[in-house]
């Protein structure tokens, strides 16, 4: 199976079990990876044969800046069901990372969930 790779999106959002987490925010790393049969649109190199990334970012974003999880395991379930939604995708493997308001020298904190149809 094929991938479409969508790496280092960046959104603002409300995740965290912590109260400062859910009111200040912070910034929510996203990578992407959409298993999809590519060799039409390989021939073709028409954007119907395909996955269209520009919705499938618009997705993540929407996800990410509008929901509010406790969890990042939840907030990268979302990504994966509304991902699969998507014609074409089979499966989709989806990080999410943040940094979280604890001391200490870290540079981020996430989780990696895979997903097929």
């Amino acid at each position: 199976m094929d991938r479409i790779l969508m790496e280092g999106m960046v959104f603002f959002g409300r995740h965290g079990v912590f109260p400062a987490e859910r009111q200040v925010g912070t910034h929510i790393t996203v990578d992407v990876e959409l298993e999809a049969d590519l060799a039409r649109a390989g021939r073709s190199d028409r954007l119907e044969d395909t996955v269209n990334y520009a919705r499938a970012y618009e997705a993540v974003r929407e996800v990410v800046e509008q929901d509010s999880c406790h969890l990042l395991e939840a907030v990268a379930q979302r990504i994966a069901d509304r991902l699969l939604e998507f014609p074409r995708v089979e499966g989709v493997r989806v990080r999410v990372r943040k940094r979280p308001p604890l001391p200490g020298s870290f540079q981020a904190f996430g989780v990696e969930v895979s997903r097929g149809r």
